[in-house]
């Protein structure tokens, strides 16, 4: 099982692009995608409609903090009144269809359990501690996730892989368990001094997992950003901050 994981996407359409033509070239069978599809970027709409047409099931589709607080109004937690300006901003342009495909389509949740070639499957958008609002991290205190496989998260716009170890009774496995924690970074939104579109493949059984970044048409992209909304928005973009 080949899947694509995605986070974080927040209205790129440039940057969706780019990496769906790079998973081109590798034989994906399903998708993950982690939250936040929508806000920040000018084209929250137009990504919908493309993860509509993906040529390969969505497995697993969650809602981020910015689903929940657009669609639900719960703009408050925002830690910065331009933030909340954007999400008011992004919730007057959504479509009827775009609202729609957000509150039935998606998982009105942070997290969503699943299995995927017989291993356990944790997806969150945050953490435990907070699935819309905390991120998950190197530093985390992960011993909550050892009944999971793999743990995949955003939020943070940083990827990350790390491997955790622990003790079980596993005669077989000489009493050793692990979990996989994975973040495929950001796709519109990227925060770790690269400004490519950031995103995962990963071949579930073999754990063989590329952390891999796209290029993409940043100044195409920012173009399109409203003179309603801090320009913070669109300059990030350009190093990836």
């Amino acid at each position: 099982m080949n899947l694509l994981v995605m986070s974080d996407i927040h209205g790129n359409l440039s940057a969706l692009t780019a990496v769906l033509k790079k998973a081109e070239n590798i034989n994906i069978n399903s998708c993950v995608l982690l939250g936040d599809i929508i806000d920040y970027g000018p084209h929250s709409n137009e990504v919908i409609d493309i993860l509509k047409e993906l040529p390969y099931p969505i497995i697993c589709n969650i809602w981020g903090n910015h689903e929940e607080a657009v669609i639900n109004e719960h703009y408050n937690r925002f830690s910065s009144e331009r933030g909340k300006i954007c999400a008011k901003h992004t919730r007057n342009n959504l479509k009827n269809t775009s609202i729609k495909y957000i509150k039935e389509t998606m998982t009105n949740r942070g997290k969503f359990e699943f299995d995927c070639d017989g291993k356990k499957c944790l997806a969150i958008h945050g953490s435990f501690e907070d699935e819309y609002w905390i991120s998950l991290n190197v530093t985390t205190d992960v011993t909550e996730y050892k009944k999971y496989d793999y743990v995949f998260s955003g939020h943070s716009h940083f990827p990350h892989f790390f491997e955790k170890y622990y003790k079980t009774d596993s005669a077989q496995k000489r009493n050793n368990a692990k979990t996989i924690f994975i973040n495929p970074g950001s796709v519109g939104q990227p925060r770790n001094l690269n400004n490519m579109a950031q995103f995962t493949f990963l071949n579930v059984k073999d754990e063989t997992v590329y952390m891999e970044k796209a290029p993409y048409d940043i100044e195409n992209e920012r173009k399109y950003f409203s003179e309603q909304i801090d320009k913070f928005y669109k300059e990030r973009l350009k190093l990836g901050i």
